[in-house]
């Protein structure tokens, strides 16, 4: 069978003697004229008037910001602008009067080829385009703080703009329910503090922040109140599928918007399972999502959904930019066990930028055994026990030793496109309504 892993792929060989579940999201109609698709919803969107009525509004006009993910992303943010900034032109907005303001998060700035790939050699060479950098507080403006007392830093090119549009793409997220909407301020363009202060180990470790949980997670009502403050005038977001092509738009409010497109995968996302399984083989869904050790921490996440306690998780990521951040690196080498690291991030003894990701890692580690077969070397996985694998059939064949020959395996070859979630758990998916 065929595994997303990196660029092309990963062949696995299945024996016919194991117990195996492949879970595959059903086959989803892509649009076929997507342009035209985004220009048409544009024209209609939710709870907003059309973005013409909105720019004519505007009678002194100097700048309208438009928001795109980053590289780390596989949404085809070109066909998205291709359709939003032909609209725009024609409502008499020149380029020289549009920022493409890319939402790096905490993730390093863009690549040259990245930014070719994300945007198109045509519009990257057209307008200004600028990577928000979360931790150059001179390119931010302080607006307060949220309610629950989070710092609101937020991009001057995006503040200062007549008008704000955001980009992006909604799928299920490890601890903010869903990505998209909301998510494209917080983290996409706030300033480090903020990013800290929405991250911080308290809401992570809230049970409500979970993979396809919404109303009642914290981290989505703290993003939300920031993107409300900080002005939304627009968005265009989609669904895409396993090839990464757009299955859904909606373009208007940002609420309506989101809430519409967290419906959609509310139907598509999710298969319920009656027990867990003993071993779960799952990934990030490949290129550019499994880059580095760093955001296949996710694919682990997808792993604890499915898995039972003492289980084993195999998670499959290319990594060819290695381990990811220096931070994220350190963190692996501290020598103690997860417990005590999990502890020492909720005592804030541990307080670094990437706290994040350790902390979801050793909750799972505490959990299951995790190992990971990629392009690494086995050293590079640390001392806190992370397990190295040569390959998905050598440790499946390992982990049966563990729980016996006729123990259950559930396959995840997709990424967050198909997630187990146990018949028990499925009230906890929070409608929008």
């Amino acid at each position: 069978m065929k595994f997303d892993y990196g660029k092309i792929g990963l062949e696995i060989s299945l024996d016919p003697s194991w117990n195996v579940t492949i879970f595959r999201p059903e086959k989803q109609n892509i649009i076929e004229n997507p342009i035209n698709a985004v220009r048409n919803a544009i024209k209609k969107p939710l709870g907003t008037p059309p973005l013409k009525q909105i720019i004519y509004q505007k009678s002194d006009l100097d700048k309208i910001c438009i928001v795109v993910s980053d590289s780390t992303r596989p949404i085809p943010s070109y066909i998205i602008l291709e359709g939003l900034i032909k609209d725009i032109n024609e409502y008499g907005v020149e380029d020289e009067q549009i920022c493409i303001l890319v939402a790096t998060g905490l993730h390093r700035t863009s690549k040259n080829d990245e930014l070719e790939r994300m945007l198109g050699n045509e519009l990257k060479n057209r307008l200004e385009v600028i990577d928000h950098v979360a931790t150059d507080k001179e390119s931010q403006i302080y607006i307060g703080k949220s309610s629950n007392g989070v710092p609101i830093y937020n991009n001057k090119n995006y503040y200062n703009s007549d008008i704000k549009i955001l980009t992006g793409y909604v799928e299920p997220h490890l601890f903010a329910g869903f990505s998209g909407g909301r998510k494209s301020i917080v983290p996409g363009i706030v300033g480090q503090e903020t990013i800290l202060g929405n991250h911080s180990a308290e809401m992570i470790d809230s049970p409500y922040a979970r993979f396809g949980i919404y109303k009642k997670n914290p981290l989505h009502k703290n993003m939300l109140e920031i993107a409300k403050k900080v002005g939304v005038d627009f968005i265009v977001n989609v669904c895409i599928n396993v090839q990464h092509k757009i299955t859904k738009i909606a373009a208007g409010d940002l609420e309506r918007v989101h809430e519409q497109l967290v419906d959609y995968q509310l139907e598509h996302a999710f298969k319920e399972i009656s027990e867990p399984f003993d071993i779960v083989v799952c990934g990030n869904g490949g290129y550019p999502l499994d880059l580095d050790l760093y955001l296949a921490v996710k694919s682990m996440l997808i792993g604890e959904m499915g898995v039972k306690k003492k289980g084993t998780i195999i998670a499959v990521n290319e990594c060819i930019d290695g381990i990811g951040k220096d931070t994220f690196r350190d963190l692996l080498n501290l020598g103690i066990k997860p417990k005590e690291i999990y502890e020492k991030v909720m005592n804030k003894e541990i307080e670094v930028l990437d706290k994040w990701g350790i902390q979801v890692l050793t909750r799972v580690m505490m959990k299951a055994d995790i190992y990971v077969v990629s392009e690494l070397k086995e050293k590079e996985f640390g001392n806190v026990g992370l397990k190295y694998a040569s390959s998905v059939e050598n440790t499946i064949n390992l982990a049966l030793k563990k729980h016996g020959k006729d123990a259950k395996i559930l396959i995840l070859p997709n990424g967050p496109q198909l997630l187990p979630l146990l018949k028990k758990k499925k009230s906890s998916l929070n409608l929008v309504n």
